[in-house]
């Protein structure tokens, strides 16, 4: 007979626990607890001495026998060095961040908010895949023809193979309109095939008889193991399905794209052992009143993490955006008082962003302060050192600062912009539109060296930008561009105004102020 076993796992950082608490003793989250099962076979399997493997040889230390050699492992000269082939998934901005293309019988995990663009993404990937390879499309959230009624509306395919109930293992590929005109004919995906499914151990079953080179699975949260008692999407049910999943990932050399729900927080649900069994973990961001979407990379064994890839949503789908600069640049052509530009970085990929300041006085006791896209504690540091070195009263004035278009640029290096569009938009003059800002800001008000400043400069030259305000002290390459060292930021302030003559007199507030 076998016997059932209670026990408890907390569903934020999935520690077990045999009985239950109100608090997790691990991460102390409150009311995370959740009662699974387990089955025990009450069969004993017979072992050598009562222990298993190569301590059974040594029980009691009666026997000095040595434990078996290894089988399967190898040594380093014995692991072939040939470098791996990665594949192209057919859309650039991928590439870029799994580190080059897709690593064959990789896992890599993507997740973002609901409705933000994760299946329209895959599902385009897919079909750009199964020009050259055989896809399984795994969908545990929508049925065959909703597939198809999606992918008919984003141009991916007039044919897709659903594997249904007519045919165990694949169904004769059912065509769907499609305007003739939103796609080459020539562009097909023909080894694209569709399972709606949950059950994991079908879904494996599929896996092994179509022999697939890339496997989506859409939602990890959606597959359950029959086996286990627990709901489809607890700590168990992701656990075991993703250890299921990676083992005939590396086995069978299939790759495996997951798409992972995310929490209200922004976290991907589920246990954080998910995230330490994927090779690769990506978050699609943006915002729902822009069109524009970015792919961060958190993790990537593969690869440079914090890389990013930008996509704008269009009426049919995901589209890239290879010059991302020009999305978040503003009209340089009719300047405003309180703009700076600025030189972002994220991973190996130079940004030049507009920043955009106002400042007026306030009327409570408390100046309000809000930041979009820039870290806000970093804004607060730069009011004060503006306000201690410099001389604007910034206690007295409300403060408003944002980036362009929505991007979050966080680094250091766009302290330099923004104290010198908040000085802007204080005088209300305007800073030159030719010019651009990099350096991080101290508390001592100087200006302080900054990493990857020769990509910056570079992005900003071929972007048509004729000076560059930058520390003091750092190399530049020769470009066409005019280099501004500058050591401290009442510096930075008088030469990013020239034209309106700005003295430092003119930083002082006026008397009715």
């Amino acid at each position: 007979m076998a016997k059932s076993k209670t026990f408890y796992v907390c569903s934020d950082c999935g520690a077990e626990s045999s009985q239950w608490f109100g608090k997790c003793p691990a991460c102390g989250t409150y009311n995370s607890l959740e009662e699974q099962f387990s089955i025990q076979s009450s069969v004993d399997i017979p072992s050598r001495g009562g222990v298993s493997g190569w301590q059974s040889g040594q029980s009691n230390g009666k026997s000095h026998a040595k434990p078996a050699k290894p089988r399967s492992s190898l040594t380093f000269d014995q692991i072939s060095d040939r470098q791996i082939a990665r594949w192209e998934s057919g859309y650039g901005e991928l590439d870029r961040v799994l580190g080059g293309g897709v690593v064959p019988g990789s896992m890599v995990l993507i997740g973002g908010d609901p409705g933000i663009g994760k299946s329209t993404l895959l599902l385009q990937v897919s079909n750009q895949l199964a020009q050259r390879y055989r896809i399984l499309y795994v969908t545990g959230e929508e049925s065959g023809q909703q597939v198809k009624l999606r992918a008919s509306r984003l141009g991916v395919s007039k044919s897709v193979n659903v594997v249904g109930d007519e045919n165990p293992v694949i169904a004769a590929a059912i065509p769907i309109s499609i305007d003739p005109k939103s796609i080459d004919p020539d562009s097909i995906g023909a080894d694209l095939y569709v399972l709606p499914e949950t059950d994991l151990e079908e879904i494996l079953r599929e896996i092994d008889s179509l022999k697939p080179n890339v496997a989506v699975i859409d939602s990890i949260q959606t597959v359950f193991f029959p086996a286990l008692t627990s709901a489809p999407g607890s700590v168990a049910q992701v656990r075991e399905c993703t250890a299921a999943l990676m083992k005939v990932a590396k086995h069978e050399d299939v790759t495996m794209l997951i798409v992972g729900h995310v929490t209200k927080e922004g976290a991907i649900a589920g246990p954080k052992v998910l995230e330490h069994l994927v090779d690769t973990v990506l978050y699609f961001e943006g915002d729902r009143f822009a069109s524009h979407r970015l792919l961060r990379t958190v993790k990537n064994r593969f690869g440079a993490t914090h890389e990013i890839g930008i996509f704008e949503m269009v009426s049919h789908g995901l589209r890239e955006v290879p010059n991302p600069s020009e999305l978040f640049l503003g009209n340089r052509d009719d300047p405003a008082p309180g703009t700076a530009i600025v030189v972002a970085c994220e991973g190996t990929r130079p940004i030049v962003v507009e920043l955009q300041a106002l400042v007026s006085p306030t009327s409570y006791p408390s100046p309000r302060r809000a930041a979009t896209g820039i870290d806000y504690n970093r804004l607060v540091q730069i009011l004060a050192v503006l306000e201690k070195r410099v001389g604007i009263p910034m206690s007295k004035l409300d403060s408003y600062v944002a980036s362009a278009g929505g991007l979050n640029v966080e680094e250091p290096a766009v302290d330099l912009g923004i104290a010198i569009a908040i000085v802007a938009s204080f005088r209300d003059r305007i800073v030159d539109p030719g010019t651009v800002l990099i350096g991080e800001v101290g508390l001592g008000g100087q200006v302080r060296s900054v990493s990857q400043m020769e990509l910056r400069l570079k992005e900003a030259a071929k972007l048509g930008f004729k000076r560059a305000i930058v520390p003091k002290g750092q190399k530049f390459p020769d470009l066409d561009i005019e280099i501004l060292p500058v050591s401290k930021v009442i510096d930075a302030i008088i030469a990013a105004i020239p034209h309106q003559e700005l003295t430092e007199d003119d930083l002082l507030p006026d008397e009715d102020e």
